[in-house]
């Protein structure tokens, strides 16, 4: 993994899932003033939430493996 020594890995694991967790609920909840979504945040939003699920699940987890 990038070259992030094996007593690192997971402290890099748990921030990028922080940080993956907290774009993914920003682009899915955001609103406009009127009340309507926006597309880009949404696809954004989904994505993160990919990611986040993809390293929670094989990396952190270790109970799926994907590729």
């Amino acid at each position: 993994m990038l070259g992030v020594p094996e007593e690192f890995e997971t402290l890099v694991n748990i921030i990028f899932l922080v940080a993956t967790g907290a774009i993914a609920v920003h682009g899915i909840r955001y609103r406009n003033e009127e009340g309507k979504s926006d597309t880009v945040r949404l696809l954004f939003g989904c994505i993160a939430a990919v990611f986040f699920v993809l390293v929670l699940l094989q990396d952190v987890l270790g109970v799926a493996s994907f590729g």
